[in-house]
């Protein structure tokens, strides 16, 4: 395997039978149709080891030409896995820079402890520059779609709930700031972190969202920089 230093960059995986088996839905493009289903889990066995293993679907086909990712195919993958070390370290406070599109966590003493790219919101609704602080987590959250809040003006699409799931629209983890309606959150678009704006909220992928909820909670504050 190809390293990075004295770190593997790549490793080996054998597909389980758990992975091959699902359950998989495909999630339909329209947001009432989504509100049927009971759960936005994935949709094939490719995403779902793309999360696994923080890459995109395309990258794991290009790494693993001929396989099938049934059970039991050995396939190469990113290595992720967090190295043996000493124990976590809890932010102290978030930074959100907005113009480099990433949020910092900081130790009690300022240090850098994790950085993550994020998307951010559109100019009309931007998070203002100033202080906030993470007042809710929830994981594997419902949404609450509500066309009006997200100028969504087709006349078919009213207020509704969409099941959780990491295609849940604010994927795994909701952390809801002190700012109502806006949060950092998970999504299910990982490929589009840091390359798209949002309707106002702070996007991680699903990844790193759970790492962000292991070292940050209620409470915490987020200073949100230009």
């Amino acid at each position: 395997m190809q390293h990075a230093g004295d770190e593997p960059v790549l490793t080996r995986y054998t597909v389980t039978e758990q992975d091959a088996a699902g359950p998989f839905v495909k999630i339909p493009a329209d947001m009432m149709d989504r509100a049927q289903l009971e759960r936005l889990g994935y949709e094939n066995v490719l995403e779902a080891l793309g999360e696994k293993f923080h890459a995109s679907p395309k990258l794991l086909r290009e790494l693993n030409r001929g396989k099938t990712f049934g059970a039991g195919d050995e396939i190469v993958v990113p290595e992720v896995s967090a190295p043996k070390a000493k124990a976590k370290v809890k932010a102290a406070t978030l930074v959100l820079v907005k113009s480099a599109r990433v949020l910092r966590a900081l130790d009690k003493e300022g240090k850098l402890i994790a950085q993550f790219p994020i998307s951010v919101g559109n100019p009309r609704d931007a998070l203002p520059v100033g202080k906030l602080k993470i007042v809710t987590e929830v994981k594997d959250p419902v949404f609450e779609f509500d066309p009006a809040k997200l100028g969504d003006t087709n006349p078919r699409h009213t207020k509704a709930k969409i099941a959780p799931g990491p295609n849940n629209p604010v994927g795994v983890l909701w952390m809801g700031l002190s700012k109502p309606h806006y949060g950092i959150h998970g999504t299910p678009q990982p490929s589009l972190v840091g390359r798209t704006e949002t309707h106002g909220c702070i996007h991680l992928t699903n990844w790193d969202a759970m790492k962000l909820s292991a070292i940050a909670s209620p409470g915490l504050a987020v200073n949100v920089e230009g």
